[in-house]
């Protein structure tokens, strides 16, 4: 399996929506093609939010890992 090096980690974990999908966006912003931004998140609106942003903005949605009480996204800066 694959490796893949995270760039930055964002703890939104207890922040409330749009908090995680905004800080993923402002990383994805200052990083560099191919950086790639995790983001650890306990609100629920982001296992919808965030892969839908990804999707519009076409970067890459490497994984979505469910942790206790949270989740974990993974997410490649594509351009």
């Amino acid at each position: 399996m694959e490796t893949t090096t995270v760039t930055t980690t964002i703890d939104a974990r207890g922040m409330p929506c749009p908090g995680p999908l905004m800080s993923l966006i402002g990383a994805i912003r200052q990083g560099q093609v191919d950086d790639v931004i995790e983001v650890l998140s306990s609100d629920d609106g982001s296992k919808t939010d965030i892969p839908a942003w990804v999707a519009k903005a076409q970067h890459e949605l490497v994984e979505v890992v469910p942790e206790d009480g949270y989740a974990r996204f993974r997410v490649r800066k594509v351009r």
